[in-house]
C-alpha cells in the first residue's frame, strides 16, 4: 500500500525552499549545513508549509543525491500494514500477501527515507522504527532472516512531540534518536515577504505545463499578502491553480479572489488601476484593469490612439517615481511598484530606461 504523493513544487534547483526572508534563508542555511552528513533530521512544521521540500532539497545536496529518495506518509497508511510497508513482507505472511514484497527501507537502499507525518506513527511501530536506528538492520514480515540497511533517515511531522510525549502517544527515547539536527519550517503568513516570488514560481510552473495564467492587480496582490494562508503554501499553490483554470489570461482582482482572501480589499479597487504582471513579462502582458464603474473614467478617443505606447509611457511614469523616491535604488523601486527587482531591471531594458 502506498503512502498519500504531496505536490512538491516550490524548490529552488537544489538550494531549498523559495524566498528571500531571513525565516527562509535560515532554513537554506541549516540545509546546507547538515546536508553532507548521514545525521537524523527532524522536519517540524505545519501542514503545507513545505516538509518534504526541505528534505528533498537536503536530499539533492547530499552525496545520496544519485541514489532513491522514497517517502512515505506514517499517517495515510493504516496501523496494521505501515510494517509491511515499511519493511517488505514474504509470500503468505499474512492473508493477501501472494507474493514477497520489498519494502520501503529497501527500496531506499544507499539513498534517503522521508518518513513523514512521524507523529502519527503507532506506539508499537515506534518500537519497531526504534530498533532499525539503532541496530541499522530489519526483517521483512513473515521473515526472520536479518537485512542490513544503508539508508539516511528524515522525518518530519506537523504534531507537538514534546506534548505528545508527556500524553504517553510517543516515545521519549524515538523523539531523542531522531531530534539530532532539528529544522523548523516557517509558516507562510511568518514571511509573506516572499509571496510575490512564489506566485511568479507557481505561475512559471503552470504555463510550463500549457496553462494560460491569470494576472493580479496590486490591490489583488496586497490581498493575497493580507490573508493568513492557514494552509500554508500548499494553499496558495491550490488557490493560483484554481485561478489559472477560472481566470486564464484575465486580469484578477481582489474581488475575484475566493473568500475571505479577497473580501477586505475588494471594495478598494479602482477602475484606473494598473496590473503589473508577476513574473516574465512580453509586450502583451501590461493592461488596465477593465472598467467596471456604471460611467467610464476614461474616453476614448474618436481617432483612437496606441493603448500599447500609453500603458508604457504610464508605466514609465511609475518607475521614475518609484526610483526617486527610493534614491535610485531598484531593489526598493521594485517593492514600491510589487514587483521583484528581475522584474523591474527587464522592465526598464525594455523602457531604455538603463
Amino acid at each position: 500500500m502506498a503512502g498519500s504523493t504531496v505536490k512538491v513544487s516550490y524548490i529552488h534547483a537544489d538550494r531549498g525552499p523559495l524566498g528571500r526572508s531571513e525565516a527562509q534563508r535560515s532554513v537554506r542555511e541549516l540545509i546546507d549545513q547538515v546536508a553532507a552528513f548521514d545525521t537524523l533530521v527532524l522536519i517540524q512544521g505545519e501542514s503545507g508549509s513545505g516538509k518534504e521540500v526541505v528534505a528533498r532539497s537536503i536530499h539533492n545536496t547530499s552525496n545520496r543525491k544519485d541514489k532513491p529518495f522514497v517517502p512515505v506518509n506514517c499517517g495515510a497508511i493504516p496501523p496494521d500494514l505501515l510494517e509491511s510497508e515499511l519493511f517488505g513482507h514474504e509470500k503468505g505472511a499474512f492473508t493477501g500477501a501472494i507474493t514477497a514484497r520489498k519494502g520501503r527501507f529497501e527500496m531506499a537502499e544507499g539513498g534517503t527515507l522521508f518518513l513523514d507525518e512521524i507523529g502519527d506513527m503507532s506506539f508499537n511501530m515506534q518500537v519497531k522504527l526504534l530498533r532499525v536506528l539503532q541496530e541499522r538492520c530489519f526483517e521483512r514480515v513473515g521473515s526472520n532472516q536479518t537485512i542490513q540497511c544503508n539508508v539516511r533517515i528524515l522525518a518530519a511531522t506537523h504534531r507537538d512531540l514534546g506534548a505528545m510525549i508527556e500524553a504517553g502517544t510517543f516515545r521519549h527515547d524515538l523523539f531523542y534518536r531522531l531530534n539530532v539536527f532539528p529544522i523548523t519550517v516557517p509558516p507562510l503568513r511568518e514571511h509573506l515577504s516572499d509571496l510575490p516570488e512564489l506566485v511568479t514560481h507557481f505561475l512559471d510552473r503552470f504555463k510550463e505545463k500549457g496553462m494560460v495564467t491569470p494576472r493580479f492587480t496590486k490591490t489583488a496582490l496586497e490581498a493575497l499578502q493580507g490573508y493568513h494562508w492557514p494552509g500554508n503554501v500548499r494553499e496558495l499553490e491550490n488557490i493560483l491553480e484554481r485561478l489559472s483554470i477560472t481566470h486564464g489570461g484575465r486580469l484578477v482582482s481582489a474581488r475575484d479572489l475566493p473568500c475571505p482572501i479577497g473580501s477586505p480589499l475588494a471594495s478598494e479597487e479602482t477602475a484606473e488601476e494598473i496590473s503589473f504582471l508577476l513574473g516574465n513579462s512580453n509586450d502583451e502582458d501590461e493592461e488596465v484593469l477593465e472598467n467596471e464603474a456604471s460611467d467610464p473614467v476614461l474616453d476614448l478617443p474618436e481617432e483612437g490612439f496606441d493603448l500599447k505606447a500609453h500603458i508604457q509611457a504610464l508605466e514609465k511614469q511609475f518607475i521614475v517615481q518609484a526610483l526617486e523616491r527610493a534614491n535610485g535604488t531598484v531593489t526598493q523601486a521594485a517593492k514600491l511598484l510589487g514587483l521583484q527587482r528581475t522584474t523591474l531591471a527587464e522592465k526598464m531594458k525594455k523602457l531604455q530606461m538603463t
